[in-house]
């Protein structure tokens, strides 16, 4: 594990982030240190996820396409048999899912990181501002990754490169793409009215809320939106029958999701 946390650090110039991800209470950071790792193990073996992201600092340099199979790894980011494209660090967060940090020459702004994404098929609710990555080396506690042992599976370090960047081609981008964002938006925003609840179904009702939650917040959604937003879509309420227990429910999903974001 010190060797992966090494390599790690390489590849961001020891400039990066770790935290622990609790999916009740939320997250909180951890230095990324060899003596923290008998700590970072006991988390994640009581349920909890490591995760990992660039510092603030050097986070233009950098972003992450998720959730790629091994078809979308090998056409975006192979150059080869066994051999990656400059500037990429391969985690398997599962058996035949894939992350990719991709370290480019020059800095990125948002909009031209969600454009990038959109071209590597990155899963769209993992938007690039203050994009968190799972940690290699700690076992991805996703329930639905449960194995029939009980174990889980655990994430790997497949290829690192730190010696080279990604050449990422400059591109003109319309005005109304340019369009900032912001975490808290003042009057009138251009959303993407294309974003639905919809996209983001995990197969259970509560998952997938929070997962539409986190994309909506990442795209400058405010509180209000979010909660009418899925108030609106959401079709099944059995769980949460009562206009008080439905309040309650997304007043701490969004919570969550809001510790999440930052």
């Amino acid at each position: 594990m010190e060797r992966i946390l090494w390599k790690i650090g390489n590849y961001f110039k020891n400039r990066l982030s770790l935290a622990v991800l609790d999916e009740t209470t939320g997250r909180w950071p951890v230095a990324s240190s060899p003596k923290n790792i008998p700590y970072l193990k006991a988390e994640n073996a009581g349920g909890r996820h490591i995760l990992l992201k660039p510092d603030p600092v050097i986070q233009p340099y950098y972003f992450l396409a998720d959730d790629l199979d091994i078809d979308l790894l090998i056409r975006h980011h192979q150059s080869g048999p066994d051999f990656f494209k400059p500037g990429r660090m391969v985690i398997e967060t599962s058996p035949g899912n894939y992350q990719v940090w991709i370290h480019s020459a020059r800095p990125l702004n948002l909009t031209e990181k969600r454009y990038w994404l959109e071209k590597l098929h990155s899963d769209p609710s993992a938007d690039p501002k203050n994009r968190w990555g799972r940690c290699p080396g700690f076992r991805n506690r996703k329930a639905k990754h449960r194995m029939a042992s009980g174990q889980y599976p655990l994430a790997k370090l497949i290829w690192v490169d730190w010696n080279r960047q990604a050449d990422i081609p400059k591109i003109e981008l319309s005005s109304h793409s340019k369009r900032p964002f912001s975490h808290q938006p003042q009057g009138g925003v251009c959303h993407n009215d294309n974003l639905t609840r919809s996209l983001y179904n995990k197969g259970n009702e509560s998952a997938t809320d929070f997962a539409y939650a986190l994309a909506l917040y990442r795209r400058g959604f405010t509180r209000t939106e979010i909660y009418n937003r899925i108030i609106e879509e959401r079709q099944d309420w059995s769980n949460h029958a009562s206009s008080r227990k439905r309040t309650q429910y997304l007043n701490r999903t969004l919570l969550k999701a809001e510790e999440i974001i930052g």
